[in-house]
């Protein structure tokens, strides 16, 4: 396999791709993002089948049926194997699902879209746990969420799904619309029907639904932050009175706020955890660029040491430059951490700015030295 193989640039596909191919690339983005809430990574054969789907040389279920036999022929096991072999059918199962135009609103809907996602993968795949769980959360230092009782899950679900077919969007402030839809998908995965594969599930049932009542979803934000979406699920169910933490619902419509509005909350999950350090306390809109942020610490001269921002700031200069522009200035592929640890601690210490900052998401965005920008580059020079 060629090097160009193992890192496929499905932000090149979305950005400059036909229609197909953009729409299959957003999917195979989104559907490899969101192994990432159970700590899995998919293979690189995984992304060279997914850049022969998205070149249009296999179908879908081509791509599927390829996966399942490069498994089932491979004669050399590798010890992280399984894991990629989860990550690999489920993401391949998920972009089949996202390719689809219909979706069944109903407590057997939710049920059916678990079966198709883990198809293959678990054999309790479509089945709903007959038995109660706890799960030691990161975010909670070790306590869990408290989960429905396995009894009651199939009238909870339909009750959910019965109140929200009754909920009418007409006439309701932003901040009311993100707020009960942060309720509503925080509710489905509290219930958390199945043993296994929950928070996939709730994510890519919220797409499809979100898609159904007319939204346009940024699917780049459940690729890129599945980790936080699920932690926010976690914190936005969570109650301790002895502790003094009450359910903190915030976190979780930041991401939608960012996901529906364009808003650019920082989606770490270092602001999650219920008792961060001072300097992770207050999570930050990266619109509105304030002068300091925990990732870029100042130093004396009012600027920064993190060697990253320095960087970053050293090649871009007196230029305008793309995302991708940025990721070749600085030798990196690897998008995420791009912007994790270094565009956006830049952008948040007014360092850097968008060319287009009421549209994040502008097809001929670029990014460009604000004046205090300017004035660090020219010290460092």
């Amino acid at each position: 396999m060629s090097q160009d193989n193992k890192y496929i640039d499905f932000d090149e596909y979305i950005r400059q791709g036909e229609p197909g191919k953009r729409e299959k690339a957003e999917y195979w983005q989104t559907a490899i993002g969101l192994q990432a809430v159970d700590g899995l990574k998919t293979s690189d054969y995984l992304k060279e089948t997914a850049r022969k789907h998205i070149e249009g040389d296999i179908d879908i279920d081509q791509a599927r049926e390829l996966i399942k036999s490069y498994y089932q022929s491979k004669s050399v096991r590798e010890p992280d194997d399984d894991e990629k072999q989860e990550a690999d059918k489920v993401s391949a199962n998920i972009t089949k699902i996202l390719s689809s135009e219909t979706f069944d609103f109903s407590s057997n809907g939710i049920i059916s879209l678990h079966r198709r996602i883990f198809e293959g993968v678990f054999k309790h795949a479509g089945k709903v746990r007959d038995y109660n769980i706890t799960k030691k959360e990161w975010v909670l230092e070790g306590d869990t969420v408290n989960y429905l009782n396995w009894e009651d899950l199939q009238r909870a679900l339909d009750y959910d799904l019965k109140q929200e077919h009754k909920f009418s969007y007409k006439c309701i402030s932003h901040d009311a619309m993100i707020a009960h839809i942060a309720s509503f998908v925080s509710g489905i995965w509290q219930i958390h029907a199945f043993g296994e594969g929950n928070t996939r599930t709730t994510a890519v049932f919220t797409i499809l639904y979100l898609r159904h009542i007319g939204f346009k979803v940024n699917n780049e934000m459940f690729a890129n932050h599945s980790w936080y979406f699920r932690n926010a699920l976690v914190r936005a169910n969570y109650k301790n009175a002895v502790k003094g933490i009450d359910y903190s619902p915030v976190y979780l419509e930041r991401f939608f706020r960012n996901l529906l509005l364009g808003e650019q909350w920082d989606l770490r999950n270092r602001y999650l955890h219920i008792n961060p350090t001072q300097e992770w306390s207050v999570q930050p809109n990266l619109a509105n660029t304030p002068t300091s942020t925990p990732a870029s610490t100042p130093t004396s001269s009012g600027f920064t040491d993190n060697s990253n921002i320095i960087k970053l700031v050293k090649a871009l200069g007196e230029e305008q430059r793309s995302l991708k522009e940025l990721l070749a200035l600085v030798g990196l592929k690897d998008r995420k951490n791009f912007l994790e640890y270094s565009l956006n601690p830049s952008i948040a210490a007014g360092l850097i700015c968008m060319l287009y900052p009421n549209s994040p998401r502008h097809p001929r965005q670029k990014y460009l030295l604000t004046p205090r920008g300017l004035e660090f580059y020219n010290k460092l020079k």
